[in-house]
């Protein structure tokens, strides 16, 4: 009798957990929240983790490659075991396992699946693999989309879009990020928890242009890191943490925050300045979110669930000195830390995320105070979401006037600014600035 879980079992797991994901269209997080808590071993979980986001990330350049390697695709007749077969090569190739443990590890995998008869053409299969590794590393190598495991159409729109840094944000993408920390200032100092975290083991270093930024080299279990609990610090990219610094914030400022779950940016505001900050989200089970890290952080907000693109539901008829909009979008910024989006965006889903951004900006425009300055944010590196739609607002108001300003890191848009993923080691991430003119 087993006396708990196994590798095995883990890899098993992950087989089923990614082809959910991958041929489902479920999403990583809620397949790891779903699953981990089968494993009892929290090494088991972590290599749980690590298959479910590298076969995330790689599964359009090794679907492809176990097509040519089969004679009949299993990718609908036993989704488990194609995804196995896919998670096979990504231990071999990415997570770069010995390859007897891998081979060895995976057709075990397929006993737990219960699937003994396929044993064999899983050993055979990653056998030839090996055997005909470079040949066919060569062929997956010669198009874009299994070079960097990209979709087709998004790999031709950053062709298009950033012709010159296209191949860049494609390699950055296929990376680990780092482990990104904001301390909460209210609570801490950014020297001191660094000491603390040190103390404890962690490698946190202080970032060397966000002031309230800390680096880890790789994911941790945050919640068992030291402030934790006592709301010390929040997780977040650099990239994002750059908001308030845009938002030119002081005492005593009425501020929005739409579209503000899970509520990072609308915290780190709040960590800033003594604000009167509403924090509006549409979904209500996402503004829990914000609430309870409000909550950890000891932090308050008003609260609203509500749609920023119909403000007449929600809004009480006195101006804001500040609006952030961290808008709807495509997600192509961030692939590298939520690589199941590259698996579920579509080229069509551009038209209706820009049908969301303009009906925002559009509806919440009149909302900001004369003199007041509106942020547009998006986590998408594509033009038409981005300076398209701020061109959009300028041209359809007199009084709305572009702000220029610089980062340390990135490149300069026809307007605002643009962060590309890698860039910095940041995730990738648009902002604009807009004040309304006297």
């Amino acid at each position: 009798m087993k006396s708990g879980p196994t590798k095995a079992d883990a890899r098993a797991l992950a087989a089923k957990g990614l082809a959910e994901i991958a041929l489902r269209g479920a999403s990583l997080r809620d397949v790891m929240e779903r699953y981990a808590p089968r494993l009892s071993d929290p090494r088991d979980r972590a290599l749980l983790m690590a298959l479910l986001s590298e076969g995330a990330r790689w599964w359009l350049r090794f679907d492809a490659a176990i097509d040519g390697l089969l004679e009949k695709s299993l990718r609908h007749k036993d989704p488990a075991i194609h995804a196995l077969l896919v998670l096979g090569l990504v231990q071999l190739e990415i997570l770069e396992l010995q390859d007897y443990a891998a081979v060895a590890a995976t057709v075990e995998a397929v006993r737990a699946l219960q699937r003994p008869q396929l044993a064999g053409l899983v050993n055979a299969v990653l056998r030839r693999w090996q055997r005909e590794r470079e040949t066919l590393t060569a062929q997956l190598d010669a198009k874009p989309q299994t070079r960097h495991a990209h979709p087709a159409w998004l790999a031709a729109a950053l062709q298009r879009d950033w012709p010159a840094q296209a191949e860049g944000v494609m390699a950055a993408d296929n990376h680990e990020p780092p482990l990104m920390l904001r301390v909460n200032r209210q609570r801490s100092e950014r020297a001191a928890l660094t000491e603390q975290l040190q103390a404890a083991g962690y490698a946190a270093t202080a970032h060397p242009w966000l002031r309230d930024a800390l680096v880890l080299p790789h994911s941790n279990d945050i919640t068992r890191m030291p402030g934790f609990e006592d709301g010390w610090f929040a997780v977040q990219d650099g990239s994002a943490q750059v908001a308030a610094d845009l938002a030119d914030l002081h005492d005593g400022l009425r501020v929005l925050d739409a579209c503000a779950a899970p509520g990072g940016k609308a915290c780190h505001l709040l960590e800033r300045a003594d604000i009167d900050l509403t924090a509006l989200e549409v979904d209500a089970p996402r503004a829990e979110r914000i609430r309870q890290n409000l909550m950890r952080l000891r932090l308050n907000a008003k609260l609203v669930i509500g749609d920023a693109g119909a403000p007449a539901g929600w809004w009480k008829g006195q101006s804001f000195d500040r609006i952030l909009i961290d808008a709807p979008c495509s997600a192509t910024g961030v692939l590298r830390r939520r690589p199941d989006v590259r698996l579920h965006r579509r080229e069509s889903d551009i038209a209706t995320m820009q049908q969301q951004q303009r009906r925002i900006l559009s509806a919440l425009w009149p909302l900001l105070a004369p003199g007041g300055r509106l942020v547009y944010i998006t986590c998408s590196v594509l033009r038409a979401e981005n300076e398209a739609i701020v061109a959009e607002l300028l041209a359809a108001h007199a009084d709305a006037h572009a702000v220029a300003f610089t980062l340390p890191v990135g490149q300069a848009a026809a307007i605002g600014w643009q962060i590309l993923p890698g860039d910095g080691d940041l995730d990738g991430m648009y902002y604009a600035v807009v004040q309304k003119q006297t």
